[in-house]
């Protein structure tokens, strides 16, 4: 059984890595500490990029806004990533720029430097 988990917890490592291009160290630790934790982030990413009452781009976009707003830059390359990968288009994106300056400010928009490179 917990050879199972184990497997469990490699394979959700493995699929967020494809996803990010990169497995960030905090899911490596929260997979060998409690894989139960590990799966409760995958089962909130895959509401996240899936279609409900908003379409997967559209929460994206918000994820987007959202993780400037905490002016945390790789998190923005991340969701930049994703949200390209989801058909978000260069003016969409430049539209949730203009939230992100309106509400949060320049240091949330500095924060998406390298997420906009992105779009070059």
């Amino acid at each position: 059984m917990e050879e199972h988990k184990h497997s469990e917890s490699e394979e959700l490592l493995e699929s967020m890595s494809d996803k990010l291009g990169f497995t960030p160290h905090i899911l490596e630790i929260l997979g060998e500490l409690d894989s139960e934790s590990l799966k409760k982030y995958r089962r909130c990413d895959q509401k996240l990029l899936s279609d409900g009452a908003l379409p997967a781009k559209v929460k994206i976009l918000i994820a987007l806004a959202v993780v400037a707003s905490k002016q945390c830059e790789r998190c923005t390359v991340v969701q930049m990533q994703s949200a390209l990968k989801n058909g978000a288009t260069k003016e969409e994106i430049m539209e949730v720029m203009d939230v992100i300056f309106i509400t949060s400010g320049a240091p949330a928009v500095a924060a998406c430097r390298d997420a906009l490179k992105l779009l070059k």
